[in-house]
């Protein structure tokens, strides 16, 4: 999934960007309430991190823009601000959680997870096609009862593609959401990276899951 950090402490924001990209996810760091719209005008994002005390347009306001034109990502609100009145604020404006400094980092992973979840398809931590599954909480795969050891690149691919069994999911959608404005397309690293997924997966197995749909990309499913 891709992440938007808008948090204008420099060292914070590199420290909550580091923790995401270990877990997996696709990062992008602004640091003032504009920049952090201009980044939600160009991309899609699985998920907000937002800092509410931000030079030239704050949090609350960044969250009533995004609110107001009728977006419904995920947004978890990261403050020094920690009355009830500022939590009830923040809720009221649309914030689908609120956390506030200092916090730890394993507990925003874990309110990313609960907050993307929310708005999944699937209200599940837990998603299998055939004998394959993958637990979202505890990012463990398992086929056929083995466990299967992935990097968080390819974990972060193979994520992406179960929470899209059955969907043709194209290069350019892995990009977007596995990678950041840093990484550049153009190479072949996305086939690299479904290679090494097919080798861990589908290696040693007769029913094959991911599969080459040509000219638009792959699915995972369990029919070719």
């Amino acid at each position: 999934m891709r992440v938007l950090v808008a948090e204008d402490e420099r060292d914070m924001n590199r420290l909550i960007c580091r923790a995401l990209e270990r877990a997996g996810y696709g990062v992008d760091a602004c640091f003032d309430g504009q920049e952090a719209l201009d980044f939600l005008d160009g991309a899609e994002y699985d998920c907000v991190i937002l800092d509410i005390m931000m030079p030239k347009v704050d949090g609350r306001e960044v969250l009533k823009t995004l609110r107001d034109r009728g977006s419904a990502v995920p947004v978890i609100f990261l403050t020094a601000l920690d009355s009830v009145h500022d939590r009830i604020a923040g809720l009221d404006l649309g914030a689908d959680d609120y956390l506030v400094k200092p916090f730890d980092m394993e507990e925003l992973l874990a309110r990313i997870r609960a907050v993307t979840r929310k708005y999944g398809a699937q209200k599940t931590s837990v998603f299998s096609v055939a004998d394959l599954t993958v637990d979202t909480v505890s990012r463990t795969v398992t086929r056929a009862g083995k466990p299967i050891s992935l990097s968080a690149k390819e974990y972060a691919i193979l994520e992406y593609l179960i929470r899209h069994k059955g969907s043709v999911i194209s290069r350019t959608q892995l990009e977007d959401h596995i990678w950041n404005y840093d990484y550049t397309g153009g190479s072949n690293v996305v086939d690299v990276y479904i290679a090494y997924l097919r080798k861990k997966l589908d290696n040693g197995f007769d029913r094959k899951l991911i599969h080459t749909v040509r000219g638009a990309g792959w699915v995972l499913r369990e029919a070719p």
